[in-house]
């Protein structure tokens, strides 16, 4: 791990290797199945809209999880909810490939496995992991190098998740080498996801335990920050029910739509995108450096929207294509600014707390919206998702310059 050690800040300890190690398998199996995802379901026989409403299901889902992990992880170690919850996720990927291979396009079982289970429908972590994930990066490096930790730890997931989301081509081929049926070999994907469970939970095993005193101190939850992380949650939510329009899954049923994209498509076009969206963010703390946190959340995050928006009106795929990874070069900047900004202003012993209420209504925002982008999909093979999405986005990039730009915390 020597070698691994040279490529994180400085004061980074041996606990952030691990975190990133399994946030990189995590990230491909999140990568490949959220491509797979929508073409997985219509080919069972679902509709878009029922595509749609289980993509809300798992991020609803997910939000009410990880409230309730964030909420209490004060009382528990957080080793501990992280191997829960990989065993859940293994049970999620079995789950799901077993639905495939049994020919059951039971929609309501599979809503309740959504709803339960761990799998993401987009681009980004949104899951139990996140807090607990985000909570102990903060304690492994110096408060100087949280950015440069989360911009590192981003970009590693990104790689993983762009080469999740090549590989989610792979059905197709196998099942013309094989002769098996392609929704079998669609559930091999699933099955994939399950043993990426199994990869994480023996590397968060690696994790140094935490001190009994440290996990028996009574602490609660939100005291000291509680009103900053109310009033950044409020901002958060309206950022993430924007990008609930245009989450990976529904992204690429658009695409299937609009320009007759086949999975082979979306999976190279996923795979630049991703990879694209990680490289960026080892940007953003050399910038937020030199402009602070929440400028250089804002001042990438404004035309990444409006390339957004653009490409709902753009006539062909080279077009349309051309502006998404416009976008995508800018859109995921703010992620390592908003990660330490939300670490510098709560004390070390809320930082779990506040990564899972600043990341539930996150996960509540993009979970209301595809059951509803999915509808205009059903009607419309006009972007109407992307319109709505980048409009909302920079409404709210308006109000956290407004409410945070001059903010102690903002200069990195």
């Amino acid at each position: 791990m020597a070698w691994y050690s040279r490529l994180l800040p400085e004061t980074a300890s041996a606990g952030a290797i691990w975190l990133i190690t399994a946030r990189m398998a995590r990230s491909f199996a999140d990568g490949m199945v959220s491509v797979l995802l929508p073409s997985y379901l219509v080919t069972l026989g679902f509709s878009a809209v029922q595509v749609g409403a289980i993509a809300t299901a798992t991020l609803l889902g997910s939000a009410g999880l990880t409230l309730a992990v964030g909420l209490q992880a004060h009382r528990y170690e957080a080793r501990r909810l992280l191997l829960f919850a990989c065993a859940l996720m293994l049970l999620t990927g079995l789950a799901f490939a077993a639905f495939g291979l049994a020919r059951a396009p039971l929609f309501l079982p599979l809503l309740l496995v959504a709803a339960v289970g761990t799998l993401n429908p987009s681009a980004g972590d949104v899951s139990v992991f996140q807090p607990l994930e985000q909570s102990l990066l903060a304690q492994a490096a110096d408060a100087r190098d949280h950015a440069a930790l989360f911009a590192r730890f981003n970009v590693a997931a990104a790689g993983m998740g762009a080469l999740g989301a090549l590989a989610s081509a792979f059905p197709g081929p196998l099942a013309s080498i094989t002769g098996l049926p392609l929704l079998d070999t669609m559930s091999l994907a699933f099955a994939i996801y399950a043993l990426a469970g199994i990869a994480a939970f023996a590397l968060y095993a690696q994790l140094p335990r935490q001190s009994s005193a440290a996990r028996d101190a009574p602490r609660a939850p939100l005291v000291r920050s509680r009103r900053i992380v109310l009033k950044l949650s409020a901002l958060f939510t309206l950022d993430s029910f924007a990008g609930g329009f245009v989450v990976q899954s529904l992204l690429a049923l658009w695409l299937f739509q609009r320009f007759q994209f086949s999975l082979a498509d979306a999976a190279r076009f996923f795979f630049a995108t991703t990879l694209l969206s990680g490289l960026s963010q080892l940007a953003s703390p050399v910038l937020a450096r030199r402009i602070g946190l929440i400028q250089t959340m804002v001042f990438t995050h404004l035309p990444a929207n409006l390339f957004l928006m653009l490409a709902a009106f753009m006539p062909t795929a080279e077009l349309a294509v051309l502006f998404l990874m416009l976008r995508m070069s800018l859109a995921s900047m703010d992620v390592p600014a908003r990660q330490a900004f939300v670490m510098a202003v709560v004390p070390p012993e809320e930082r779990a707390a506040a990564a899972s209420v600043t990341n539930v209504p996150r996960s509540l925002g993009t979970g209301l919206a595809p059951l509803l982008s999915g509808y205009l999909l059903a009607a419309s093979d006009f972007g109407w998702p992307l319109l709505i999405a980048g409009g909302l986005k920079v409404i709210y990039d308006l109000l956290l310059l407004q409410g945070y730009r001059n903010h102690v915390a903002s200069r990195a």
